[in-house]
């Protein structure tokens, strides 16, 4: 390709960064750098000539460290062995919808060989891997693994297995060791021995220097040599390692073989290794040579050269690959490259001030693609608003309706009768049990069963007659003050026309006034303030929704820094793997809970009037639940995006309408009640407003406690079942 465009561009300066000698001793000059430092710079020859070496990668050995010869990689034979083989696959296929990644593949592979899988990047080399590692399911065939059938769910096998990823998928945040140490943990290795086999690592590997950096600060050799050093960790019976060295330098590739070799021979480990080096191939027992997702030969290396009498493996391959693609033979020459010709537009960018509008449009359908594939991010943004809409429109009101009341009648005239039956006609008011002492009516408001208690006094009915206005007493739920007033003002008014329907069937006494005095009383929030009603809740949506979107982030991102193989390959399960993702969430969303109690008791002036240690307990149990929301969000999404976005409108819809917030808990009926008890904002919110405002104890409100418990384990299953140890 390249030598294609220069022929057409003989003008063109080309700039190409490679790892691969064989690519790099094509260009008319090379630039040898290592560490940050230039080493070379000069005519491919001349840097030959300079370091006496054969070959490039031979003069890169010299320049790393001059002075000292490059020795080859030599592997002993392997001995061989009459046992079952370590690894079998039979007519595997893997399809994605209509495309075959992965076509009728057949190989088998024998304890203690290493076998290379070679061929170009999106082969189906990877694919092949992951299925026989139980990582991605076949479409069809079978495969076997220490001589069990491979399933995705069977931990056991992944004790003797170590995978390594074709990109850096240990986690980044921890250190060399730390890494070592917590996939110590993950495989099963005593505690006792555990320092000692992580020390042997770091010194088998030559990382014992690093132990302490973090990931990203190291080359790209050590840091593929940190990937083997936990693949090798728990002492596999089996290797299986997607591209280990590509990217590394040539004196990097030669440490990881020989570190190989040694592994092979001396611990009887299988190494089943991809790899698109011919060298690294010409280091292994037996090859298959794989294209297009056919595995197109398999045997050994040098048999594979003599089978098409080619010069070298590179040349084999090449042969290979035209047999089976049809062609006669030389090599397969490009298209010609239109591409890269220059057009007049391209060069009047000098002095130009407007955007061009191609660029832009080309822009806007590259992002147009990537949110059509997104179908979680694609599905709230265009169905987040219509189910907003619905559930603002049905779930948030500010009519005051339903108001509960009972009625503690100690006259039982037919006045009070009247009064009564008054008052429950209305269509804002609905009659309750009614009350038989004051004690209890008070015990059902605490517990938000009841809006309003009016107590009528005994000789009401004679009062009446004798026009001395009888007292009235009215009890109101004032934690949310609003409502409390406009349920006052409402029985004023039902009261007023009441009397004034009697008054005028005797026009004589009609009057303005209402013939009897109405002493209200707010309960739970005497002062009437706005704040006092409205912290509990604050309190509750803010950790409803901060800690869920937290966690909402944990899972996804691993999946998109590839860092969720770990899980994959690793023995532990789903349910370990979820519990110790939300527990530091749990805590820290713990610690934020109390701040924000500190600041309403000490800032705001609220006094938690119930049990202290009760809200405390209550704030544990809830952030377990939000969190494990926000886990659940994670295990289905693939973005952080999607997560946050997920998160953020899946808890703040049934908080604000159906938590109790802006109309009591306990009036919620039919689906609306439902709803509210699928999330666990709808119980805290019980606990928060009757710990702060009608002081109620530990165990009046043991119910929300468990309802908030029994929330988070349903979470956490419904994320087990969603998140699995496979790739989809």
């Amino acid at each position: 390709m390249i030598d294609v465009i220069r022929a057409e561009q003989p003008d063109l300066t080309l700039i190409v960064a490679t790892a691969y000698m064989q690519e790099a001793a094509g260009f008319d000059r090379v630039i040898v750098l290592d560490g940050g430092l230039v080493l070379e710079n000069g005519r491919v020859t001349e840097v030959l000539e300079r370091t006496g070496a054969p070959d490039l990668e031979a003069a890169f050995a010299h320049l790393h460290q001059p002075g000292s010869n490059r020795p080859p990689v030599v592997i002993p034979p392997r001995q061989a062995t009459d046992r079952p083989p370590v690894i079998r696959a039979q007519g595997l296929t893997r399809r994605f919808g209509q495309f075959t990644a992965v076509d009728n593949v057949s190989f088998r592979i024998e304890k203690g060989e290493i076998f290379g899988f070679l061929g170009s990047n999106g082969c189906g080399k990877t694919t092949t891997m992951k299925m026989l590692t139980g990582l991605l399911p076949a479409s069809s065939g079978h495969a076997w693994l220490l001589g069990e059938p491979v399933k995705g769910h069977d931990l056991s096998v992944r004790l003797d297995v170590g995978y390594m990823s074709q990109s850096f998928s240990l986690y980044r945040e921890l250190s060399v060791r730390a890494n070592l140490e917590l996939h110590a943990q993950l495989y099963r290795i005593p505690i006792e021995t555990r320092a000692d086999v992580v020390g042997q690592a770091l010194r088998q590997f030559g990382l014992d220097a690093v132990a302490e950096a973090m990931p990203e600060q190291l080359p790209l050799g050590q840091r593929q040599r940190l990937q083997l050093a936990v693949a090798c960790l728990h002492k596999p019976r089996v290797l299986i390692l997607d591209e280990p060295t590509s990217g590394v330098d040539p004196v990097a590739r030669d440490q990881f073989w020989a570190m190989l070799g040694r592994v092979s021979r001396n611990d009887g480990v299988t190494i089943f290794v991809s790899t698109h080096f011919m060298g690294e191939a010409l280091n292994c027992d037996r090859i298959s040579l794989m294209h297009a997702g056919k595995v197109l030969a398999v045997g050994e290396p040098e048999a594979l050269i003599r089978a098409r009498n080619a010069a070298n493996l590179d040349d084999a391959f090449v042969d290979y690959i035209q047999t089976a693609e049809g062609e006669i033979s030389g090599a397969v020459v490009p298209k010609k490259v239109t591409a890269l010709t220059a057009h007049p537009e391209q060069t009047t960018d000098a002095g130009r001030l407007l955007p061009r509008p191609s660029r832009i449009w080309a822009f806007a359908v590259r992002e147009s693609y990537e949110l059509l594939r997104d179908r979680i991010r694609l599905s709230f943004a265009l169905l987040g608003p219509i189910i907003l809409a619905l559930t603002f429109g049905y779930g948030i009101s500010f009519d005051v309706e339903d108001i509960r009341f009972a009625v503690l009648d100690r006259d039982q005239s037919a006045d009070t009768r009247h009064l009564i039956d008054a008052i429950a006609a209305s269509p804002y008011f609905r009659l309750e049990t009614p009350a038989l002492s004051n004690r209890e009516p008070e015990q059902r408001m605490r517990r938000g069963d009841l809006d309003m208690l009016i107590t009528l006094p005994p000789h009401f009915g004679r009062d009446m007659l004798a026009g001395r206005q009888p007292e009235v007493g009215l009890f109101v739920d004032g934690s949310l003050p609003f409502r409390a007033e406009t349920a006052q003002g409402y029985l004023q008014g039902v009261l007023m026309q009441h009397y004034q329907a009697q008054q005028r069937e005797v026009p004589e006494d009609v009057t303005a006034d209402l013939p009897i005095r109405i002493e209200p009383r707010f309960r739970y929030n005497q002062d009437f303030r706005s704040v006092f009603a409205l912290m509990p809740g604050t309190l509750m949506i803010i950790m409803a929704m901060i800690p869920a979107m937290v966690a909402a982030i944990g899972i996804v991102r691993e999946r998109e820094l590839g860092s969720i193989s770990n899980l994959y390959t690793s023995p532990a399960w789903i349910g370990e793997f979820l519990l110790g993702k939300q527990i530091p969430y749990v805590i820290l969303s713990f610690a934020s809970f109390v701040t924000l109690l500190l600041l309403v008791v000490f800032h705001f002036g609220l006094t938690i009037k119930g049990s202290t240690m009760g809200l405390l307990l209550a704030g544990l149990v809830y952030v377990f639940a939000t969190t494990a929301f926000g886990i659940l969000v994670s295990s289905f999404t693939r973005t952080q995006v999607a997560a946050l976005i997920a998160s953020a409108i899946l808890t703040q819809v049934p908080v604000l309408s159906f938590s109790g917030f802006l109309s009591p808990a306990a009036g919620l009926d039919g689906g609306e009640a439902v709803i509210g008890r699928l999330f666990p904002a709808f119980y805290f919110q019980n606990i928060s407003v009757g710990s702060f405002a009608k002081a109620r104890g530990f165990s009046d409100l043991l119910p929300d406690y468990f309802g908030m418990i029994a929330l988070g384990v349903i979470y956490l299953v419904l994320a087990r079942f969603s998140l699995r140890k496979q790739e989809i």
